[in-house]
């Protein structure tokens, strides 16, 4: 049986080749996910241009959602016709410090969808059976995709952040992350929420959404203005991809405050460290989240409480995605629709 699949360039030039591929058998523990949908997300840029060194011929993409429609031997957890992740969190040891301290995502070992695993950048994808969350009835599976990246690391680093309901929290970047942190932070946890982008058109859908104020860091300075409004925010989480953005969460927050670091970017922060030490600042990062986490960000998610925005595209249009990544051209999720992409004419 063959699969279509959004693989990384054999030179790692950052773009993606649509290739068809033999699904290998499956081992003990694993089962056959047949994609619906994959999200794209900025890593998958960083590992298409071999950012985080060259991974040629990878399957990309750890935002996927599918239906099993087969199982090995070894496989209690589902059954066929479970709809399930694909998550960024593709299997730890289970036996480390990390794994048995609820930390699975630090495991030393980890494997990674669409990086260090085959991800769900395709039409088949192959899980283990134990890593693969369910998705509850009622969650539209374009909106679960996007949750089990974006949504799961804003959810996750707003708990990292111990915000408390009817305290401030500032939201660095608007975009797939930023939106989606935004309804979690004011939604969930009962804050209120400061949105910064350089993008009128994110903030806008930032308001939309729940921020109580938005500040566009193009035209004013973010941290300045946040002080003089609220005193400081008592937390605030960067999902941007700009060391300008990290520079001024420092900045914005007041006395106590905790930065949460999510985005990437490729440079360095400054910090000033009697600003860290007089106002005891903690400044911490936090990767993705835990299967429980993901679980209970889908639950939000088929409850209505967090409605991503998303918008549907076909396998052969991932390149053409990633160019208006580079080009912050997207209102919230890009997610592939792979019943659209593979051609074939019994969906």
């Amino acid at each position: 049986m063959k699969m279509k699949a959004a693989v990384v360039t054999p030179d790692s030039n950052g773009n993606v080749e649509i290739i068809e591929r033999e699904i290998r058998p499956l081992e003990n523990g694993e089962a056959l996910v047949e994609v619906e949908y994959c999200g794209v997300c900025h890593t998958d840029l960083h590992v298409a241009a071999g950012d985080y060194g060259q991974k040629p011929g990878r399957v990309l993409g750890h935002e996927g959602i599918g239906i099993v429609t087969e199982t090995a031997p070894g496989v209690t957890r589902l059954k066929k016709g479970d709809r399930v992740s694909i998550a960024w969190l593709y299997k730890s040891c289970g036996s480390c410090e990390y794994c048995n301290t609820g930390r699975e995502t630090l495991c030393r070992t980890v494997l990674n969808a669409g990086y260090t695993a085959d991800g769900g950048m395709a039409t088949h994808c192959i899980v283990d059976a134990d890593y693969a969350v369910k998705v509850p009835d009622g969650l539209d599976p374009a909106q679960a995709s996007s949750i089990t990246c974006a949504g799961v690391t804003t959810y996750k680093g707003i708990k990292v952040s111990g915000v408390r309901p009817g305290q401030w929290i500032a939201v660095y970047g608007a975009g797939g992350l930023g939106n989606l942190g935004v309804q979690y932070a004011k939604k969930v946890f009962g804050a209120h929420v400061i949105a910064i982008d350089i993008n009128d058109d994110k903030l806008a859908l930032a308001k939309e959404v729940g921020a109580d104020i938005v500040i566009n860091a193009a035209k004013e300075d973010a941290a300045k203005v946040i002080q003089e409004k609220v005193g400081g925010a008592h937390a605030a989480v960067v999902t941007a991809v700009s060391r300008a953005a990290f520079n001024s969460s420092v900045d914005c927050v007041r006395a106590g405050g905790r930065v949460v670091a999510i985005g990437l970017p490729p440079e360095t922060m400054d910090l000033s460290i009697p600003r860290i030490v007089l106002d005891g600042i903690e400044i911490v990062g936090s990767l993705v989240g835990t299967r429980k986490d993901l679980e209970e960000a889908f639950q939000f998610g088929a409850e209505g409480i967090v409605v991503p925005v998303v918008q549907t595209r076909t396998l052969d249009e991932t390149n053409d995605i990633f160019q208006e990544m580079r080009d912050g051209k997207i209102q919230g999720r890009m997610v592939i629709d792979m019943k659209k992409s593979c051609g074939c004419t019994h969906h």
